[in-house]
C-alpha cells in the first residue's frame, strides 16, 4: 500500500509539474544597467533678475550628458568650496550639498537648486538687495551634479559627495568635467 501511495504521489507531482498553461501577459521593458551619472561644470555664471532680486543660472542636461533623467530621479547638486591640504600633503576638494545658506552683515543668501527632466536651475536668493553681490559669489562657480535613480537615492546618505559616489561605485575618474568658458 505504501508503494502504491508513493507511486501515485510521484505520478501526481510529475503531472502537475509538466502542465503548461497559457502564456501570461508581457511585462514592461526595464532599464537594464541604469546607474547614476556624475558630471562637473566649472565657470558657471549667474544672471541677476532685478524684478525678483535673485540670481539664476540654468544648465540643460543634454549639454553635458546623454544620461536620461526621469521624473523620479534625484539630481543632487554640490558646490565646490575649496581645496584643503592635509599634513601628509594630500589634497582634497570640499563640496557642499545645496541648498546652502551663507550669512553676511547685510543678511543671508542661499544657493537653491531645482530640476526638471531636461535641466537644472540654480538660484541665489537673499533677504537683502542682491544687485551688488560680489562677483566672487555670482561668477565662475563650480558645481558637481549627481543624477541618481529615485529608488537608489532614497537609501543613501547624500550629505557627502564622497559617500554618494562611494555608494554608487563611482570614483573621481568617473566624473565628466566640463567648462562653460
Amino acid at each position: 500500500m505504501k508503494k502504491t501511495l508513493l507511486l501515485l504521489g510521484t505520478f501526481v507531482t510529475l503531472f502537475f509539474i509538466s502542465c503548461e498553461g497559457p502564456t501570461g501577459p508581457r511585462g514592461y521593458d526595464g532599464l537594464d544597467g541604469r546607474e547614476a551619472q556624475v558630471f562637473e561644470v566649472d565657470d558657471v555664471d549667474f544672471n541677476y533678475i532685478a524684478e525678483n532680486n535673485l540670481y539664476e543660472t540654468i544648465l540643460v542636461f543634454e549639454d553635458f550628458t546623454s544620461f536620461e533623467v526621469l521624473p523620479n530621479d534625484a539630481v543632487l547638486v554640490y558646490q565646490y568650496d575649496r581645496t584643503v591640504e592635509f599634513e601628509d600633503g594630500n589634497l582634497n576638494d570640499v563640496w557642499n550639498l545645496i541648498p546652502q545658506t551663507f550669512f553676511y552683515e547685510e543678511g543671508s543668501i542661499q544657493f537653491v537648486p531645482g530640476h526638471t527632466t531636461k535641466d537644472v536651475e540654480i538660484l541665489i536668493t537673499g533677504n537683502f538687495d542682491l544687485s551688488d553681490l560680489s562677483t566672487d559669489i555670482t561668477q565662475g562657480q563650480i558645481f558637481r551634479f549627481v543624477i541618481v535613480p529615485g529608488q537608489a537615492a532614497a537609501k543613501m546618505d547624500k550629505s557627502s559627495i564622497t559617500a554618494v559616489m562611494g555608494s554608487l561605485g563611482l570614483t573621481e575618474e568617473d566624473v565628466k568635467k566640463m567648462s562653460l568658458k
